[in-house]
Parts: C-alpha cells; structure tokens; sequence
C-alpha cells in the first residue's frame, strides 16, 4: 500500500514538472513571435517616417514655388 501511494505521489510530481516545462515552452514560443511582431512593426513605423519625410519635402517645395509666384 505505501509503495503505491508513494508512486501515485511521484506521478502527480513528476505530472506537475511536465506541465510546468511545457508552459514554460509556450511562453518562450509566445515571447518569440511578440519579439518578431515588434520588429515587423518598427519597420513599418521606420518606412511610414520616411514616407513622411518625402511628404514634408514636397509641401516645403509646393510652399517655395507659391511664395515665388506671389512675389
């Protein structure tokens, strides 16, 4: 009887480890793809503040040439 306890014991400790290592997985796998989202993001926000930039360029220009033409 102490023998079986004594193993029913260690299958729910041995469970509990499992489960612990395989969420710890999880959450690696998780970190990883958020780790990849955030790059993909700054790149976007990257390539939307270049956009930006050749848009300010243009208006300063259009503003230059509106200037000229009142003068």
């Amino acid at each position: 009887m102490n023998a079986g306890l004594e193993s029913v014991i260690l299958a729910i400790i041995i469970g509990t480890l499992a489960a612990i290592v395989y969420s710890l997985r999880v959450l690696v796998l998780m970190e990883r793809r958020i780790a990849r989202m955030d790059i993909n993001i700054e790149k976007m926000a990257g390539q939307i503040v270049k956009e930006e930039y050749k848009i300010e360029a243009v208006e300063r220009n259009i503003q230059k040439q509106l200037k000229s033409r009142k003068k």
